[in-house]
């Protein structure tokens, strides 16, 4: 569980480095949390029937009966989501945040893998996103595909 936690830590870290360099709020204080709380739920979730049950029988049956522990896990997408939505920020008719927050919602799976020990997952979508969220602030996609910026 600790190799778990830490492996969601510096997910989190390599991925609010980038939007900390990027100059956004929400950089690597914030996806380490983010990442790390997601993966201390998941492994909640997956705990929890073990912790309950005694034997393996017992834990399966705990398991068919009962999908309120992997609700744990559902719920953090729920519960990012909110915090994201606190990110995004209106003003006139421009709005801000909004990749900053899709990016604290992605930490949030991030570290939901690596809770549930999808560790080469977790690191390939966390070095994807990295390399998309660099190349892409670089990119003029109104010139890329011929339109006019206003």
């Amino acid at each position: 569980m600790i190799i778990r936690l830490l492996l969601a830590v510096a997910l989190g870290a390599v991925i609010g480095i980038e939007r900390e360099l990027a100059g956004k709020a929400a950089g690597i204080r914030t996806d380490v949390m983010v990442a790390a709380g997601a993966a201390i739920f998941a492994m909640i979730g997956l705990s929890l029937p073990y912790i309950v049950g005694g034997s393996f029988g017992e834990i399966s049956e705990i398991i068919t009966g009962n999908a309120g522990y992997f609700a744990i896990i559902a719920n953090v997408v729920v519960g990012v989501g909110f915090l994201g939505a606190g990110i995004i920020i209106q003003q006139g008719t421009h709005v801000y945040g909004v990749t900053t927050a899709a990016t604290v919602w992605f930490v949030a799976a991030v570290g939901l893998l690596a809770g549930v020990g999808l560790t080469s997952f977790a690191v390939a979508s966390s070095v994807i996103m990295v390399i998309l969220l660099t190349l892409l602030r670089h990119v003029d996609i109104h010139k890329l595909f011929g339109k006019k910026s206003e």
